[in-house]
């Protein structure tokens, strides 16, 4: 995690990878600060990518940050970030219960996080394509209008509401594990995503940098 080792060659990349999503969301007068990250397939990082990133922009001195986990099936971003959530966005979804009081303090500085929900939910396609969700999602980028939002999806080719979900954001990282994903179906997420992918990371590469040869690294996965 980037927190425990703020000095290793990975939480430099994340830093890396910070500065090219800001620049990228970004521009004069504009601020889209709605960040979907998702994957193709289970089990290719997109959680804990999601988690170092928010770390990591949170611990840049100009932005806050608010993870919304809403992988239903699967959530994982309250394990990485080390809290136990009682409720959250099913629970504001389902139940009308005001997102504010669904944050989570995460005993980072300037990161809180929304997490899925203990509730147990049937149909995830169902409540996050409704339009309580959209409603939410607009209500979270009005009250917070200078805070990044980082909202962890299902996997895009496996479950329907991550294609749903895309259309409330303002644009897609797209994570892509070494061995586990085809150009072809980073081709076809593409496609699903409504073409907002801003770039991809490329998790856990072959390639492993040594201290010597840092200075000339170029991470494959900055966004462009």
């Amino acid at each position: 995690m980037v927190l425990k080792n703020p000095a290793s060659l990975e939480a430099e990349e994340f830093r890396k990878l910070k500065e090219s999503l800001v620049k990228a969301i970004t521009s004069p007068g504009t601020f889209n600060n709605i960040v979907l990250i998702t994957s193709a397939h289970h089990g290719e990082g997109k959680s804990l990518i999601t988690a170092n990133l928010a770390i990591s922009l949170a611990q840049e001195y100009d932005h806050t940050v608010m993870v919304v986990d809403a992988d239903l099936r699967l959530p994982s971003c309250h394990r990485y970030l080390d809290v136990k959530p009682e409720k959250g966005l099913a629970d504001c979804l389902a139940e009308g219960l005001d997102v504010g009081s669904a944050l989570v303090k995460t005993g980072i500085p300037k990161l809180v996080l929304l997490p899925a929900g203990k509730k147990t939910v049937k149909n995830p396609l169902e409540l996050l394509s409704s339009n309580s969700m959209r409603r939410l999602m607009t209500e979270m980028k009005q009250r917070y209008p200078d805070r990044i939002l980082l909202v962890d999806t299902p996997p895009v080719l496996l479950f329907a509401e991550t294609r749903a979900l895309s259309d409330l954001a303002d644009s897609v990282v797209l994570v892509v594990r070494e061995g586990e994903c085809s150009l072809e179906e980073v081709r076809e997420c593409m496609t699903l995503l409504n073409n907002k992918v801003l770039g991809l990371v490329y998790n856990a590469t072959s390639y492993a940098p040594t201290a010597a040869s840092y200075a000339d690294y170029d991470y494959s996965s900055c966004l462009e």
